[in-house]
């Protein structure tokens, strides 16, 4: 029984810092595509936009930003471009659009750190 409440828990804080992620990225101008794209083997938190670029954006939400940032590898940037280049499939009028991979790390009492560009995934 703790083990599914503590999956509950952990869902809604990543609700809750996905949420903050694209408010926090709103005000800095992106708009935003998708949320929580899930394809076959892979899934893409935010999908936002700012001008012609796409910004595929994997949020991270841990006690630090050290903790955050400590939680993405080479298997999340794998599945974030597996997500990636099947979401650009179902979008091809966004296709020729410049993309990025991107992180927001999200730190109980802190601003929403955003690292632009964080990582090309591994092939």
């Amino acid at each position: 029984m703790a083990a599914g409440r503590d999956r509950r828990a952990a869902y809604r804080r990543g609700l809750a810092a996905e949420t903050i992620a694209a408010w926090f990225l709103g005000l800095k101008g992106y708009r935003p595509l998708g949320r929580r794209f899930k394809a076959v083997g892979g899934e893409i938190d935010l999908v936002m936009r700012r001008g012609r670029l796409i910004a595929f954006i994997e949020v991270k939400a841990r006690s630090s930003f050290a903790e955050a940032l400590d939680a993405v590898d080479d298997q999340t940037a794998r599945r974030i471009a597996v997500a990636a280049e099947i979401w650009l499939l179902r979008h091809p009028a966004l296709a020729d659009f410049d993309q990025r991979f991107d992180i927001v790390l999200v730190a109980p009492w802190r601003l929403p750190r955003h690292l632009r560009d964080a990582f090309r995934p591994p092939r």
